[in-house]
This record gives structure tokens, sequence and C-alpha cells, in this order.
């Protein structure tokens, strides 16, 4: 499936959920660690405007900022999903994908 690129300048609704509809955040703590990475990774390429943590899902609503490497906006996003999961791997003692699929994006117009 062809993903639509995230666009420089544009609002985007992104989720995801967990594999299986499994949780995505264990403990209270894992709430935190996600949004620090969230802070860590997608504040340098889009402003957060509203997000929504659930126990196996997640929403953001986010406007990407003007960046002119396309790549640059999705590696940020790999890196932040790829650490969150690998994270919660090794807290877990879990394996496999953490995350259904690849996240989701609306664009919204």
């Amino acid at each position: 499936m062809k993903y639509e690129p995230l666009i420089s300048n544009y609002y985007y609704h992104i989720f995801n959920q967990g594999n299986n509809k499994e949780d995505i955040f264990i403990e209270e703590m894992n709430y935190v660690y996600f949004l620090e990475l969230l802070n860590k990774y997608i504040c340098p390429i889009a402003t957060i405007l509203s997000y929504c943590l659930l126990k196996n899902h997640f929403h953001l609503l986010i406007q990407i900022k003007d960046i002119p490497e396309e790549k640059q906006v999705s590696k940020a996003f790999s890196n932040f999903f790829n650490s969150y999961a690998k994270s919660i791997n090794k807290k877990y003692n879990r394996t496999g994908s953490l995350f259904r699929d690849r996240f989701k994006r609306i664009k919204i117009t």
C-alpha cells in the first residue's frame, strides 16, 4: 500500500493502534515516555496541535513545519516509532511488532 507523503505546512491526523489490538501503553510511565519521544523526534519537524493517548491506540493532530527535505519528516517518524517499540519490547520482555502497521495519516483540508 502506497502512503501519501507528509507535506510541509499541511495538517494531518496521525494514528495507529497496537498489533492485534494489544495495549501499547501498559503503565502510566509509558504515556510519559511516548510524549518525551514525541517531543524529541516530532516537535522539530511538526507542530503538535492535539493528541489523545488511549491504552491500545493514539491520535495526533499535527502541522508539518516548513521542512525542505521530505525524507527528514519520514525519518523522524520512523525513529520515533522504532524507539518507542524497542523500549516497550525490552522493558516488558516481548518480541515482534508493537504497532499494527505503518501509522495512518489523513490530510486535513
